[in-house]
C-alpha cells in the first residue's frame, strides 16, 4: 500500500482546490443551501463540462475516465473542504456504485454515460424511516408485473438528493423473503407515475435529503433480481470510504480556519493562539485530523486493491472520520469564542455538515460494532 500521492494526483487536487474555491465560497453555499434543491443544474453542467468529475471513476468504455478511488477520494476530500453544493455523491458514490456492482453489461452501457457526461443526475433509495442503514431492514415490496417488469410499493426515506434526481435506483424486497434474501435493485424514472419526492428538513442545510413514495410505481431490474445483497453490501463500503474522506477535507479546513482566527484574534494584549489552552486545541486538533486522514487514505487504497480486510478498514476509516470531524467542529466553534455560535459566523455550516456526516451510513458505535464483527468472524 502507498500513503503518498503521486505527482499527477498532488497536481489534479491543486487545480482542483483552487476551481472549487472560486465556485463554491460560503457565500455561494449559503445561497444554494436556501433553495429547495440545493444546487443549481446549469453550474452543474458547466462543472462536469471543465473537469469531468462525475466520469472519474466510470470505465472508459462507458464514456468515463477509468481511475480510482484513489482519485475519487482526492475528489471528495476537496468537495468536504467547500462544503460544494451539488448532488455529486449522489450521482458519483451512490448511484454509480450501485450499477457498477450490480448491473449487467447492457444496463451498464445504457444508464453509466448518461452520468458520465453529468446530464443525468442520479442516487441510491435504500434507507426507510426506521433509519437503519443495512439491506435486512428492507421492507419496500417489489411485485413482479410481468413482460420483466416490477411494481414497488412502499417508501424510502433519507435519498441523497433523492426530490431532484433524474434517476433513483431503489433497493426493494421480493415477496416472501425476509433478512438479505429476496433483495433486488431497480431503476426507477424520476419522475415516474406513483413517485411522490418530498425533501425532508435536516440539520445539514447544504446536504439535500428526501423521503420517497412508491405506489404502484413501475421499475426496471438492475442485475439479477434477488441477488442485490452483495452488490449493496459492496457499494455501502464504497460510500462509507468515500464519506470518511470527504469528511476529513471538511475537518481539516475547520482546523485551518479556527487557527488562523486564533492567530487573529488579540486578548489582553496578545494572539489568543498563544494562550496554552488553545495551544491544547489545536494540537488536539491536529492529530485527530491526521489520523482521521490516515485512515481514509487506507481505505481508499484497500478499494483499489481489493484488500481482504476491507470490511474492517471501511468501518475504522468512517469512525475515526466521524469523532475527528465532530471534535474539529466543537474545537472551532468554541475557539471562535461567541462569534462561533452565530448565525453570521461560517463555522456552523461546517458544524452541521459533521454532525450530519457523523450519523449518515451509521455512526462510530455502528461502525465499530460491524468492525469487531468482522475481525470475530
Amino acid at each position: 500500500m502507498k500513503f503518498g500521492f503521486s505527482r499527477e494526483q498532488e497536481e489534479f487536487r491543486s487545480n482542483l482546490r483552487r476551481f472549487l474555491a472560486e465556485r463554491s465560497p460560503p457565500s455561494e453555499v449559503r445561497r444554494l443551501m436556501e433553495t429547495e434543491a440545493g444546487w443549481e443544474r446549469e453550474g452543474w453542467r458547466r462543472a462536469n463540462a471543465a473537469l469531468g468529475l462525475t466520469a472519474l471513476r466510470i470505465p472508459e468504455a462507458h464514456g468515463g475516465q477509468g481511475f480510482g478511488f484513489g482519485e475519487l477520494c482526492i475528489v471528495l476530500e476537496e468537495m468536504g473542504r467547500v462544503l460544494l453544493c451539488a448532488p455529486y455523491f449522489a450521482t458519483a458514490v451512490l448511484a454509480t456504485g450501485a450499477i457498477l456492482n450490480a448491473g449487467t453489461e447492457e444496463q451498464k452501457r445504457a444508464l453509466l454515460p448518461g452520468i458520465a457526461s453529468g446530464e443525468t443526475v442520479a442516487t441510491l433509495a435504500f434507507a426507510e424511516d426506521a433509519g437503519r442503514w443495512d439491506a435486512a431492514a428492507t421492507t419496500l415490496a417489489a411485485t413482479p408485473a410481468g413482460g420483466g417488469r416490477w411494481r414497488l410499493d412502499g417508501h424510502k426515506s433519507f435519498v441523497l438528493d433523492g426530490h431532484t434526481a433524474d434517476l433513483i435506483v431503489v433497493l426493494a424486497r421480493g415477496p416472501g423473503s425476509a433478512g438479505e434474501e429476496g433483495l433486488s435493485l431497480f431503476t426507477v424514472p424520476g419522475d415516474a407515475p406513483g413517485l411522490e419526492r418530498r425533501p425532508l428538513r435536516t440539520i445539514d442545510m447544504t446536504r439535500k435529503l428526501a423521503r420517497l413514495t412508491f405506489r404502484g410505481v413501475e421499475a426496471a431490474p438492475l442485475g439479477a433480481p434477488g441477488g442485490a445483497a452483495a452488490p449493496f453490501a459492496r457499494t455501502m463500503l464504497e460510500a462509507a470510504v468515500c464519506l470518511a474522506n470527504e469528511m476529513v477535507g471538511g475537518a481539516e479546513r475547520l482546523r485551518e480556519d479556527a487557527l488562523a482566527y486564533a492567530k487573529m484574534r488579540v486578548q489582553f494584549g496578545r494572539p489568543v493562539a498563544s494562550f496554552q489552552s488553545m495551544k491544547h486545541k489545536a494540537a488536539d486538533m491536529l492529530v485527530d485530523v491526521e489520523l482521521a486522514k490516515a485512515a481514509a487514505y487506507y481505505a481508499a487504497a484497500a478499494l483499489d486493491e481489493d484488500d481482504a480486510e476491507l470490511p474492517a478498514i471501511a468501518s475504522l476509516a468512517k469512525a475515526c472520520a466521524a469523532d475527528a470531524y465532530m471534535q474539529t467542529a466543537i474545537h472551532a466553534i468554541q475557539i471562535h469564542g461567541g462569534i462561533g455560535f452565530t448565525w453570521d459566523n461560517d463555522t456552523h455550516l461546517w458544524f452541521r455538515r459533521a454532525k450530519g456526516s457523523e450519523v449518515l451510513f451509521g455512526d462510530a458505535h455502528h461502525h465499530r460494532e460491524l468492525m469487531m464483527r468482522h475481525w470475530a468472524a
